[in-house]
């Protein structure tokens, strides 16, 4: 049993049954759909594909969790659940190193990063579908827009009882709780049968999902060396790009062979699948004595805690922009609407990589402070430049230049923030900081909207506002801060 269970052996399995499956359904299912006029194929077909690419992501996970291969064969399996053929190629490559991969002791960490990755999954497979979903249940365009907007709005509440549970009882309790509810609730779309009860599930969605993140990295900071944090910001980060780039795609993919409730059902399978994992493994991890919960602090509003939250809302007022404004930018130039969301997937595997170096070798001559000021400075010249881009390799240039911000900024604000709270206090800390994501987003998404200037001008609006926090920053910090090179930096 243990060899029939060796994670080689299931992820090779899952591989190769997830690439039948989909040969299965894009040379027999979709013909006999478009060319016979069966659509039932697509449907049997595609149920059955969606449920073997489940098995296939927890098998992915088994893998990295159990065997702590380099993260680029997590990626490579994950990448190849999308491309014909990609997985007997792969297979193939896999069955030639076999003796290479070795059974590991589970860390803790990488359960964690599981979880955060499970997060902000299924935060992303929410964007393509949302609108169109709540359209198909006969929602108006106001409705549609509230639905999508509900889950950010509770979302932000969430954020700060996370915050305020996680210093007082410890992460684990948290992390199950936000784990098993989340779970819960994704299953309820499938019971949702109007706009109503649509809001009302967006709403509980928002605030039980909101548990989750700032629980996990409290956990993940509080067990991390101090020379290391930025490293592991970086991985965590690298898993936040991950889940960016496989959620959109999933989803867009799965709900149009299937339907959004399978989407959500599918995610809420991993979820329980890494509670399972979390009561098992995290439960002796996290304790707390009485004496500790008692210790639980407030925040001190120190100068690294400060410029953490201010990032965490501009990163994020710079991707609710984006959103808004790149499809607009595209479609006025002419281009296929399909370009705005290729240019966004192409930020994301930027940032991914970036991420996976710094976690690997680390910016250990580049203090956090400089690195966010670098990493926010970037994405607003991008903001400024978009809107003067009127072709293709532009376009893409500017990406390259937002995503490089995006992967400078993430780890070093994470940094900053642990820096500037201890383990009493940091989980109402990584509460705010959560809570400020869901709120930038609104604010760049909605409140750029309200500018009365064309497109062009929207995007020198929002650099204009970014530029403006840089120099904030560069203003208060105490110069040796910003230029000098650290270990703590790293």
């Amino acid at each position: 049993m243990r060899e029939l269970l060796h994670p080689v052996k299931v992820v090779r399995a899952a591989g190769l049954a997830d690439g039948t499956s989909l040969l299965v359904l894009l040379g027999i299912a979709m013909p006999l759909k478009y060319a016979a006029g069966m659509p039932m194929a697509v449907t049997i077909v595609g149920t059955i594909h969606g449920y073997i690419v489940i098995f296939y992501l927890l098998a992915i996970l088994y893998a990295q969790l159990c065997l702590q291969w380099n993260v680029l064969w997590s990626l490579l399996c994950l990448a190849a659940a999308f491309v014909p053929f990609g997985n007997f190629v792969l297979d193939r490559a896999i069955r030639r190193r076999r003796h290479q991969f070795e059974i590991r002791p589970i860390p803790v960490k990488w359960l964690v990063y599981a979880v955060v990755f499970f997060a902000f999954l299924d935060l992303f497979t929410q964007l393509p579908v949302m609108s169109t979903y709540a359209s198909s249940l006969g929602a108006g365009a106001a409705v549609a827009g509230l639905a999508v907007g509900m889950y950010s709005m509770t979302n932000l509440f969430g954020n700060l009882a996370s915050g305020i549970w996680t210093d007082r009882r410890g992460a684990y309790p948290v992390v199950t709780a936000g784990l098993a509810l989340t779970s819960g609730v994704l299953l309820l779309y499938s019971l949702v049968a109007s706009p109503a009860a649509l809001v009302a599930v967006r709403f509980l969605h928002g605030f039980v999902s909101g548990l989750i993140v700032p629980a996990a990295f409290t956990f993940l900071a509080n067990v991390t060396e101090k020379d290391r944090q930025g490293s592991q910001s970086a991985v965590s980060g690298t898993f936040v790009g991950i889940a960016a780039i496989a959620g959109p795609a999933y989803s867009g993919i799965m709900a149009s062979r299937t339907s959004v409730p399978f989407v959500f059902a599918t995610v809420a399978v991993l979820g329980l699948g890494l509670l399972l994992l979390t009561v098992i493994f995290l439960r002796k991890q996290d304790a707390r004595s009485k004496e500790e919960r008692r210790a639980g602090g407030r925040l001190v509003w120190r100068r690294e805690l400060l410029q953490s939250f201010a990032g965490a809302f501009f990163l994020m007022f710079s991707q609710g922009a984006l959103a808004y404004l790149l499809p607009l930018h595209v479609q006025a130039l002419g281009f296929d609407s399909r370009i705005s969301g290729t240019l966004l997937s192409m930020f994301g595997l930027i940032a991914v990589a970036v991420f996976i170096v710094q976690a690997r070798v680390g910016f250990r001559r580049l203090p956090p402070a400089m690195r966010f000021t670098a990493g926010l400075a970037m994405m607003a010249v991008s903001q400024l430049l978009f809107g003067h881009s009127t072709s293709m390799a532009v376009l893409v240039a500017v990406m390259t230049l937002y995503g490089l911000g995006f992967a400078l900024l993430f780890p070093a604000m994470n940094t900053l923030l642990i820096h500037g709270t201890t383990e009493t206090n940091r989980g109402q800390a990584y509460g705010w900081f959560y809570a400020l994501f869901s709120a930038g987003t609104v604010a760049g998404s909605s409140g750029i909207g309200l500018v009365p200037l064309p497109v062009a001008g929207q995007f020198i609006v929002t650099g204009c506002v970014m530029l403006a926090c840089v120099a904030a920053v560069l203003l208060t910090a105490p110069r040796a801060k910003i230029l000098a090179g650290s270990d703590q930096g790293n």
